[in-house]
């Protein structure tokens, strides 16, 4: 039987011994192939495989671990640095760092990680060089680098982190985001938002916040300001973010518990978006083609729910952000069908409203000379006014 299959498998009988060969003889070309099924395999037999990984260690073989670092894997770089650091404490220290200089990103992504389980005072040397990875455009060696950063509390990158939100480059605002978010820089939340607020990334950015501050924590500290993440992400959904991230946010409790318990006009306007997009994702086999079971049954349980919500109550609610000001005025534009509501946003100061309304007016029939004229008056921006000159 093929090793890999023993080692992921059910029998005690023959997982034991493959991975205690794995780890005594440093199987390399073993190591290489548990890693190239990374994708093929559920977290849960991956979870397993790192628990026979650390049993199999011990204190005369565990050093064999490093032969496996040219292979990168995120499913088993926790065993393999927590098995070095458990077995070799401080004795290993100036191997690791030795093996930090190396060109491998691999290698450097594995020892990052292994940082993250020592005493600050022991790294505190590298902070500089770590600075560096931490732009690593390896992610994993980028990641790692910055937890290493978080957990000394090293305040020259996140202020660095900080300072580049303003900029007028909006990946690189997003890179800071990505870095601030791995730092855990929760006091960093409300510039994020407001980043995320005026960006092309905004959808992108709002995947990031959860890992953040949960969904739940923020919809008690801030509830609009939650939905609005919330809208974004159910709009990333799935061609920025993976149909599995249904469970990672826990969608379906926060959808259930907004209709229960917290409807209001940015809630209800949240729903109804959902409503559309899980319609969508279970219509279309080729969006859920390579979801596991899990995910695919949490999809349709939350389409369930949210098609046995009353359209009309939610519907009723809308309104409410048919106001400029409104950070929801956007999404309400696609699902509000009064004209009247629709035409009081034409003078809008904001000139890229006013072409979203008359963009929904032309869907629905309903754009005349008059409206076009009336979205027109003032506008400054050139490519706004071409586009609806030809509307």
């Amino acid at each position: 039987m093929d090793l890999i299959k023993k080692l992921t498998g059910k029998n005690t009988a023959e997982y034991e011994p493959v991975a205690k060969n794995l780890i005594d003889n440093s199987d390399v070309e073993l190591f290489a192939k548990l890693v190239k099924q990374d994708d093929f395999l559920f977290d849960f037999i991956k979870d397993n495989v790192a628990k026979r990984i650390k049993y199999a260690c011990n204190l005369e073989n565990y050093q064999n671990l490093l032969e496996f670092l040219d292979y990168y894997s995120a499913s088993y770089e926790n065993v393999i640095a927590e098995t070095l650091y458990e077995f070799g404490k401080e004795d290993l220290i100036p191997l690791m760092k030795e093996i930090f200089l190396d060109d491998s990103p691999s290698k450097k992504a594995y020892v990052a990680k292994y940082f993250t389980f020592l005493p600050p005072k022991y790294i505190m040397e590298l902070v500089p060089l770590l600075r560096e990875t931490a732009k690593s455009t390896f992610e994993p060696l980028s990641v790692n680098s910055i937890e290493v950063l978080s957990k000394i509390g090293d305040e020259t990158s996140k202020l660095e982190a900080l300072a580049a939100l303003d900029s007028k480059d909006e990946f690189e605002q997003y890179s800071a985001i990505k870095f601030l978010v791995t730092y855990k820089a929760e006091d960093a939340l409300y510039r994020i938002l407001d980043v995320m607020k005026k960006s092309s990334l905004s959808e992108n950015i709002a995947s990031e916040i959860p890992y953040l501050i949960s969904i739940e924590d923020l919809l008690k500290k801030d509830f609009d300001q939650a939905i609005l993440v919330l809208c974004n992400i159910v709009n990333a959904i799935p061609e920025i973010i993976s149909p599995s991230s249904v469970l990672d946010y826990n969608l379906y409790s926060i959808f259930e518990n907004l209709y229960l318990e917290n409807l209001s006009g940015s809630s209800a306007l949240l729903l109804r978006l959902a409503k559309d997009k899980f319609d969508e994702l279970v219509s279309n086999e080729e969006y859920l083609f390579d979801s596991d079971k899990n995910t695919k049954e949490e999809i349709y349980d939350i389409q369930k729910l949210l098609a046995g919500m009353n359209a009309k109550k939610l519907e009723s609610l809308l309104y409410e952000e048919m106001y400029e000001d409104s950070d929801f005025v956007f999404f309400a534009v696609d699902y509000v069908d009064e004209l009247a509501e629709l035409e009081t946003l034409l003078d809008s100061k904001n000139q890229t409203l006013r072409l979203k309304v008359l963009t929904k007016l032309k869907e629905k029939n309903l754009l005349t000379n008059e409206h076009k004229k009336a979205a027109l008056d003032g506008i400054t921006c050139d490519e706004i006014r071409a586009v609806i000159e030809v509307l």
